[in-house]
């Protein structure tokens, strides 16, 4: 079986395409899945750069999607030939979260998706959304989920709310595509004109090209007429996140996502408690959140917006896209 894995010390230069033993059958609670895609993430390309560091001959990729191809003794939920796609966290099955690191996180902690064959248990999947191939339910796994948890699990989004959300990689563009979905009205950020005209034409209904607006947290905030956005999807981190207490309104819902500009900086603390503000840092979620997003797919029709493909023999490569910034939405591999 192929596989693609990482040697230490990490480095886009050290990723190797290698024969892997094959993992055998599934054994009680287990399935087996035969992968045909993934999405990157920014978390896959911290690991992947060396960043942060993983162990020797990993196989990298949180995403994952496939098919079934057997079934251990026990399993009731998947049959043979099931579109399934895996979970950012196996372990974490419902309720609030308890798990604060990535040691059991496909990719990083443990093997991810960048391989042919898996055994694994069936708790560690989630069936697909219907017709999806597996690049698309691979969209889900890590960049949607992400996005579904900030809106509606922690967020509460209904109809009418008004929401911002920062540049347009793939949990911004997931999450402009669940806002609309369900009633709200979007603000999107961008420094590319051409990205905001995309995000435009997916329904946003109002853009600001943030290179050209230094203060674009008070403009945001004028739109929402003058009272501010109910939520923001915060993926910059500390070089954005006073633009976000800005833009948002007195009771607000602040989901800090990313640390794109940094790990540390400083927090306006006197303006967050001005507005009164609920920041809340999350990842992704729980197996139960991703079965209940996945039925709001089913029902909505929503499609990912993916930029570009790659053969998985060319994981580096869309490594290096992903780096260039370009893309708009998601980047997949498949094989």
């Amino acid at each position: 079986m192929k596989a693609m894995t990482l040697r230490a010390p990490g480095g886009l230069d050290r990723l190797e395409w290698v024969e892997r033993a094959d993992p055998g059958q599934p054994g009680p609670g287990e399935i087996r899945v035969a992968l045909h895609g993934s999405s990157l993430n920014f978390h896959d390309y911290i690991v992947a750069s060396g960043t942060s560091p993983a162990a020797d001959g990993r196989v990298p990729m949180a995403d994952g999607a496939g098919v079934v191809e057997a079934v251990g003794e026990g399993v009731t939920d998947f049959a043979v030939g099931d579109a399934v796609v895996s979970c950012f966290f196996p372990d974490w099955q419902d309720g609030a979260p308890t798990i604060g690191d990535f040691a059991r996180t496909p990719g990083d902690g443990i093997d991810g998706f960048a391989q042919g064959t898996v055994v694994l248990p069936a708790t560690a999947f989630t069936h697909a959304p219907k017709g999806w191939d597996a690049v698309e339910a691979a969209t889900i796994t890590t960049a949607g989920l992400t996005a579904w948890r900030a809106l509606v699990v922690d967020g509460g989004l209904k109809a009418g709310d008004r929401v911002l959300l920062l540049g347009t990689g793939g949990v911004s563009i997931w999450a402009l595509q669940i806002a609309k979905a369900m009633g709200a009205v979007v603000a999107i950020t961008s420094s590319s004109d051409e990205k905001l005209a995309r995000a435009r034409d997916l329904g946003a209904d109002f853009t600001v090209n943030y290179r050209n607006d230094q203060d674009w947290g008070a403009t945001v905030a004028a739109w929402a007429d003058g009272r501010g956005v109910d939520h923001v999807v915060e993926v910059g981190g500390p070089a954005t996140l006073a633009q976000s207490i800005a833009a948002v309104r007195v009771g607000g819902h602040i989901s800090l996502i990313g640390v794109l500009t940094g790990r540390g900086g400083e927090v306006p603390t006197a303006a967050l408690m001005a507005k009164q503000a609920r920041l809340q840092g999350l990842i992704v979620g729980s197996r139960r959140a991703q079965q209940d997003f996945v039925r709001a797919l089913d029902a909505t029709g929503i499609r990912p917006v993916i930029d570009r493909r790659f053969p998985l023999t060319e994981l580096a490569e869309a490594f290096r896209f992903q780096e260039g910034g370009d893309h708009f939405g998601k980047i997949g591999v498949e094989w």
